[in-house]
């Protein structure tokens, strides 16, 4: 009984989330626009439920990359609304639209010439009517029992909110590095922080082979790490080259016997590489800069000490990675 509870209230979220699918138009393509135009900030107000998915939405905004304010609508109107310019956007957010915190906002909101988008489950309500672009987040029915608390409604919203931000993520072009100016505190921007030995693959992690080695063995070699690449050194183990997945699948576009061919032919001579003090984040900007995921890491003598892989930086392999626990992954296993 309990788990068939749960499992409507989950199907009744669901199916308000999948049912905005539908409704999206013209008019989220002119908020999208509206706000990759703007110079200002995303001024994001709402009041009670809707105020606390305002607030979650203004820092997704602020952690990638969209410069974003909560504004509660009583302290607008005692003072705050000052921090509203006309090169702002408001996002004011109520499903019912008929906040009365809120839309007592509204005339003085229009006076300051800001953009004006309401996200609303009421499209024809009083906030609508004030609005410039309108977001229809309705629902067709609450998961409370009574319809009264709001369930599905704020998950609408939620997830409404979240959409606009990974369309702006895409539009604005932002990328894992910009994490560093924005999220120093968290797991990724620890990782960012530290140096690339901290995360590197070291030992016999490490996905090496020589020169005189034959493709068979190459490619069981590069197989056998699971890292898509095999680091290639000289009889003297500097670096030579590096063998990768990409390296293999344009043999094979070519129609060639890759089995066949030296590892010398197929192999990328002189690869692109990072030293063991360097920062993460300068190894993170070469791989997206040169969209490489691996690197080979090198002393000041062209020997290789170790291999980093972007998920590294990542962190998804901090505990498996391809099979590799964090200790095997450091060569530290029995």
């Amino acid at each position: 009984m309990i788990l068939d509870e749960a499992r409507q209230v989950l199907q009744i979220e669901a199916d308000g989330i999948l049912n905005l699918i539908g409704r999206l138009d013209h008019r989220f393509d002119q908020m999208v626009e509206v706000i990759l135009k703007s110079t200002g900030r995303v001024i994001v107000s709402g009041i009670g439920k809707s105020g606390i998915i305002g607030r979650k939405i203004t820092a997704t905004l602020n952690s990638t990359g969209t410069r974003s304010l909560f504004l509660h609508p009583v302290e607008a109107m005692h003072g705050d609304l000052g921090i509203v310019g006309p090169d702002d956007v408001f996002l004011a957010m109520s499903y019912s639209g008929e906040t009365d915190e809120l839309n007592i906002l509204m005339p003085s909101i229009r006076k300051i010439g800001c953009t004006v988008i309401a996200m609303t489950g009421n499209p024809a309500s009083t906030l609508a009517t004030h609005s410039d672009i309108v977001i229809d987040v309705g629902v067709q029915k609450e998961a409370c029992p009574l319809g009264l608390a709001p369930t599905a409604s704020t998950t609408a919203l939620l997830a409404m909110g979240d959409a606009l931000a990974v369309v702006l993520i895409n539009k604005k072009h932002f990328k894992t590095s910009d994490f560093k100016r924005f999220h120093p505190g968290g797991a990724l921007g620890q990782r960012l922080f530290s140096q690339v030995q901290d995360i590197m693959f070291t030992g016999d992690a490490v996905p090496i082979a020589t020169t005189s080695v034959s493709m068979q063995e190459a490619v069981e070699e590069m197989d056998r790490h699971g890292l898509g690449a095999l680091i290639i050194v000289g009889e003297d183990q500097r670096l030579a080259g590096i063998l990768t997945d990409g390296d293999l699948r344009r043999m094979l576009a070519q129609k060639k016997p890759v089995l066949e061919q030296s590892l010398t032919a197929v192999m990328t001579p002189s690869p692109l590489h990072a030293f063991p003090q360097a920062p993460a984040f300068d190894a993170l900007t070469i791989m997206e800069r040169h969209e490489i995921t691996v690197l080979p890491i090198i002393d000041s003598d062209r020997r290789v000490l170790g291999i980093l892989h972007l998920h590294d930086i990542l962190g998804k392999g901090e505990f498996k990675f391809n099979g590799l626990d964090s200790e095997k992954k450091h060569g530290l296993s029995d």
